[in-house]
C-alpha cells in the first residue's frame, strides 16, 4: 500500500503518543477530525497499523536474557504445527520459517542463563523440533524498529536515495 507524507507524520504521532486520540491528532497535524479517523481507518484495514498496544519491554519483566534459537524441524510434520505449538511457550517471543541451515529461527526470553536452558529444553520437546541451536544477545545495537520504514515510504519519489556505499570511518 503507498502511503503520503500525512499518512508517514500520523503514523510517527500515533507511534510516539499511542493514546493521543484523533481529536488531539488532527489538531497537531492540522487537518480535520475526520481526516485523521478515515486514514487510520484506511492504514489499519490496509493492515500496515496492527495496534495500538503498549510497547512492553521484557527485561523490566524480568526476562533479562534474549537468545535466538535456529531449529531444525522434521520436514514431514510441515512448519504450521510446530509452528502453533511454539506459540503455546510464553518464552518463545517470536518464530520465523527461514532459508538457509536452520528451518525455523525464534527470538527467546528467558530470566537468566539457567532459566534460558529451560526454555530450550521445552522448545526441542516440541513435536516436530529435531534439533536446536542457540546464540545469546549480548545487547540491542539496533531495537526493533518500523518508523525509519514509514519515513521512506512516505517520501516523495524523489527524496528517496539508496544508502550511501562510502566506508564508514570508525573509531579506535
Amino acid at each position: 500500500m503507498a502511503i503520503d507524507e500525512l499518512d508517514g507524520r500520523l503514523i510517527e504521532l500515533f507511534a510516539a503518543e499511542p493514546r493521543i486520540g484523533v481529536l488531539e491528532a488532527s489538531r497537531r497535524l492540522r487537518v480535520a477530525r475526520g481526516t485523521v479517523q478515515a486514514r487510520l481507518d484506511r492504514l489499519a484495514r490496509a493492515g500496515v497499523i496492527r495496534g495500538f498496544g503498549p510497547e512492553i519491554d521484557a527485561a523490566a519483566l524480568g526476562y533479562g536474557v534474549t537468545a535466538f534459537v535456529t531449529l531444525q524441524i522434521r520436514q514431514a510434520g510441515g512448519h504450521d504445527p510446530v509452528a502453533e505449538r511454539l506459540a503455546a511457550v510464553p518464552e518463545v517471543i517470536e518464530a520465523h520459517t527461514i532459508t538457509g541451515g536452520g528451518d525455523m529461527l525464534c527470538r527467546v526470553v528467558a530470566r537468566s542463563n539457567q532459566d534460558l536452558q529451560r526454555v530450550i529444553d521445552v522448545i526441542v520437546d516440541v513435536q516436530g523440533v529435531e534439533r536446536a541451536s542457540s546464540v545469546i544477545s549480548l545487547a540491542t545495537q539496533v531495537p526493533y524498529r518500523t518508523l525509519p520504514l514509514v519515513r521512506a515510504a512516505a517520501a516523495p519519489p524523489t527524496a528517496r536515495r539508496e544508502p550511501s556505499s562510502a566506508p564508514v570511518a570508525r573509531r579506535p
